[in-house]
Parts: structure tokens; C-alpha cells; sequence
């Protein structure tokens, strides 16, 4: 009775380990961290010193150093790349960036044009509001 309910074939669910990216080594850790901690150390050093006069010079700047620290730590933190899960990590890394954009964007166009669309008011007319 006990070997009612077992598979024919037993080593037929032993493939879990069998896809997606493998853990990187400690030297790949070590260089993550590094370069995480450079790259969040110069846009500090950047804005303590106030070594760029102009502030938004300085906030393109860290900006940029934010986009090279996500991709440093989606390579060497998350492990994607092209060959983990047949790349469809990557893939939704990319619907995920074209969402975003759109969120963004729309979200900006929004607020940008919100005084354009919107009726305006004299200073009587706001003498009257309750």
C-alpha cells in the first residue's frame, strides 16, 4: 500500500536546480561591492565639496552614476544577464524599463501642461471661495 501513490519514475522531478543563473563567487561579490561603493562615494564627494558649480550639472551627474550603480548591481547582485532563464529575465527587465518610461513620461506631460489646461482665476474671483 505504501507504493500506491509513488512515481514511476522518481528522479523525474530532481530538475529544479537544472535552470536559471548560477550564484556568482565571492570575487564577483567583492567587485560588486566595490564598485557599489565607489560609485555612491564620488556623487557624494561631488555634492559635499561642490566641486560642479552649476546644480544641475551636479544632479545629471548623479544620475548617471545612479543608472551605472543599478546596472552594477543587476549584474553583479541579481545575476542577470542574457543566458539565465533562456533571457527571460532580461525580457521582462525590458517590459519592465518600457512601463516605467511610459509611467514617467505620461506622469510629467501631465504636470507640465496642468497650468495650460486649467481655468484661470482672478484675485476677486478667489476673494469668493468659501
Amino acid at each position: 500500500m505504501a507504493n500506491e501513490h509513488a512515481h514511476p519514475n522518481p528522479a523525474a522531478h530532481d530538475h529544479h536546480d537544472e535552470h536559471g543563473a548560477s550564484h556568482g563567487s565571492m570575487r564577483e561579490y567583492v567587485v560588486g561591492f566595490l564598485l557599489s561603493v565607489v560609485l555612491t562615494a564620488i556623487p557624494f564627494w561631488l555634492v559635499m565639496t561642490g566641486a560642479i558649480p552649476d546644480k544641475q550639472t551636479t544632479a545629471l551627474v548623479i544620475m548617471a552614476f545612479a543608472v551605472v550603480q543599478i546596472v552594477v548591481h543587476m549584474i553583479y547582485f541579481l545575476h542577470m544577464n542574457t543566458k539565465s532563464e533562456n533571457g527571460w529575465t532580461v525580457m521582462a527587465l525590458i517590459f519592465t524599463i518600457v512601463l516605467v518610461i511610459i509611467t514617467l513620461s505620461g506622469s510629467l506631460w501631465v504636470m507640465f501642461h496642468l497650468n495650460t489646461n486649467m481655468m484661470p482665476m482672478s484675485v476677486h474671483d478667489m476673494g469668493q471661495l468659501p
